[in-house]
Parts: C-alpha cells; structure tokens; sequence
C-alpha cells in the first residue's frame, strides 16, 4: 500500500458491519433483458464459486455482523444448490431473500424452498402484457411468471413484485400496478431504469422524457389512494432528472457487500468497472477483512477521496459523492462529482442525455436495442479489447 492510499483509508473503528449480503450465485440467466446489471463482459468471468465456498462466504458474512441475505444473479434458480445455501443463511439467522426471474420456481422446488427456510421472494415482470414482456426480456415467459407467483402467495411467502421501468413500458404503469394487485403482491417496486451496464447502452432508446416521468408519477399516486393497504408501491425516478445524487448503495462500504459469482467482493454491483482498484476475491480473504482492511472497500470511504468542491459541499453528508460508477461512466474520473449533481462541472452530459430523450437533441446514433446475451458480451469484450 502506497502513502497515497493510505491517507485514504477509513479508520475501521468508524466503519460499520456489513448489513447487507447480495449472494450473486451466478451470471448465467435464461432472460435477455436491455437493462441488465450484470456486466456486459458478464461472459467473459464464468467460473463460478462451489458450494463449500458460498457455505463458508455465508459463515463469514453472519460473523461480520450481515443480517440480511440476498441470492441473486443472472437466475440463482439455475444453481442446484441454492436450497442448501437458502438453509445454511436461514441456520445462521439471516433473513433470506430470493431475486428472481421466476423461471425454474416450480411447485416441487418452491416447497423445497419452504422447507430450508426461505423468508422472501422477489419476482421480476418486464410488462403488464405478454407481448411486451416478453419482447423486452426476449423471451416467452409472462404467463411462466403468472403462474410462478400464484406458487409464491400459496406458500405463503410475502411477495414483492419489481418491474423495471424505462420509455418502452412507463406508459403502461396504471397496467403494472393493477397487475400487482391482481396478483396480491404486498409491495410493488416500480425502479426506473439507472443507466450501467447493457442499460447504458441502450440508454437513448430506454430513459423516458420528463412528461413520462410526471405522468407515471401522478398516476402512482392515484393508484396509492385509490388501493390504500393492499399494496405498498415505490417508485424511484432516474438519477438524471434528480438534482442531486443520490447517496449510492448508502455510501460506499458502509452496509452492503456483494459477491459476484467468481468470488469478487464488491461495494456494490458495478464497481468492479472502476480503473486503478484492486478487489479482493473471497477465495484468498475472508469477508471481515476484505469489509475492514481491504483497498478496494476503504478507496472511496469518507471523503479524503473528494476533489476538493465536493468535499466543501454543505450537502456532502446527504449524498457522500454520490456514484462513483456513474462518476467514471459519464466522465471517466471515479473520483469526479457524481454528474446528477447540478454543481458538478460535467452536468452537461447528464443534461445533454436528458435533452435527447426530450427530443430537443439528436440521439447519438440510431441503433437498434441490444440484448443481454453471452454472444454479446463476447462481442463486446473484444471490441473493447480491439480499441485497447
């Protein structure tokens, strides 16, 4: 470690445990989704962590003070273990929860699921219509996911129903919320789309204009009143029609831990994209060092690391910086004013992508949307490799 780094360095006594595990078992997925959060290069990282090593990163985790478990992806169905890790988390105390696509939740596996004792789903839709559910994921699963949330309300599992949100359904949002309700989810997440990864590529085609986001908006809100208890909805408005940044994953290193499914530990599900860290693996570094003494988790804790606008701000403590992925993406500098924030020098670019989906700019260039697929990520790698 250079003096450099180490003046950036949080004292561990300030930091607190890692609340929040994200187990990401797996990036192999039977969806093709244009938002996608996995990295485009997703392909390209397929080994994938054996079950001793998910038992031990979960004892680990529980000893590092994590109370809350997240089995994701890709679909984390398709590992055959996931049973054995779901009852391992629930031995250790943590409150488990499993994302989902829904595809491979069958009756059989669902009691299995039961039994080890799993606490919560969350089902992903596309849409409120087959058709556009199933373009968007590009896929035929929308009556798969009708089906698989009836097994989840007969188990008796709470349910939460996510549907991503972007320019191509936003329209339809009074359908995805009565469908929810039809459904009897107890909480419906309505997450505007945050442009990483294959959303960021097809971010002209996705981010919705600012009279979509009122509209979706107000009629939320009906739809609250007008449905009271039955349901709780959220609705998270994209970053770029914000003003200022949001305090991402609630600051850096402060209380969730991923782990990807080749054993990279992570701040959150992105920075694995940040130039000039080094992330451990869980293969080579227990969980409580890699939370408390890792240069990976410590880069970017507090705010030695702020250039010096942002460590002046009055708003610093609301926002911490903001992203740092989102940082690097939009300016190619980490450590740069996260661009949502309307004092940071390069808002121009946020305002510049907001502008084209207002139609008052040009789209950069006509291209068609493009799927989350191995054969892409593949294609992508070596173009990116090509430019190196």
């Amino acid at each position: 470690m250079n003096d450099t780094t180490s003046l950036l360095l949080q004292p561990a006594a300030q930091v607190g445990p890692p609340l929040w595990l994200l187990a990401e078992l797996t990036y192999r997925c039977p969806l093709h989704c244009v938002f996608c959060y996995n990295p485009v290069d997703f392909a390209h990282h397929p080994d994938e962590l054996s079950t001793e090593d998910w038992l031990r990163v979960l004892r680990e985790a529980r000893a590092a003070g994590s109370v809350q478990c997240g089995f994701s992806g890709g679909e984390p169905l398709l590992r055959d273990d996931l049973e054995i890790l779901v009852a391992e988390a629930h031995r250790l105390g943590f409150y488990t929860n499993l994302l989902t696509s829904g595809v491979g939740l069958t009756e059989d596996r669902a009691a299995a699921l039961k039994a080890a004792g799993l606490d919560h789903i969350q089902l992903s839709f596309q849409d409120s219509t087959r058709e556009l559910n199933d373009f968007l994921s590009h896929t035929r699963t929308f009556e798969l996911k009708q089906k698989v949330a009836a097994i989840i309300k007969a188990n008796g599992w709470p349910m939460v129903m996510n549907c991503v949100v972007h320019r191509l359904n936003i329209d339809y949002i009074d359908r995805i919320i009565d469908m929810a309700v039809a459904l009897d989810a107890e909480y419906l997440e309505l997450a505007n789309s945050q442009y990483y990864s294959w959303a960021l590529l097809n971010r002209d085609q996705l981010l919705p204009s600012r009279e979509q986001i009122e509209r979706a908006e107000r009629i939320t809100n009906e739809r609250r009143a007008q449905y009271g208890e039955r349901i709780r909805i959220f609705f998270v408005v994209p970053d770029y029609y914000e003003n200022r940044p949001k305090k991402c994953m609630n600051g850096w290193g402060n209380v969730f831990l991923t782990v990807t499914p080749d054993g990279t530990a992570l701040p959150c599900h992105t920075a694995g994209m940040l130039p000039g860290l080094s992330f451990p693996n869980v293969r080579d570094m227990d969980v409580k060092a890699i939370w408390y003494d890792s240069e990976g988790f410590n880069r970017y804790r507090g705010d030695a690391w702020m250039k010096d606008s942002c460590r002046s701000c009055p708003d610093k403590e609301k926002d911490l910086g903001g992203c740092r992925c989102q940082a690097f993406m939009l300016t190619g500098d980490p450590a740069a004013a996260d661009p949502v924030c309307d004092k940071s020098p390069h808002r121009h670019v946020v305002t510049a992508a907001v502008d084209r989906a207002q139609g008052q700019l040009p789209a950069v260039h006509e291209a068609p949307l493009v799927f989350r697929s191995p054969e892409e990520s593949r294609r992508r790698r070596a173009i990116t490799a090509s430019v190196r």
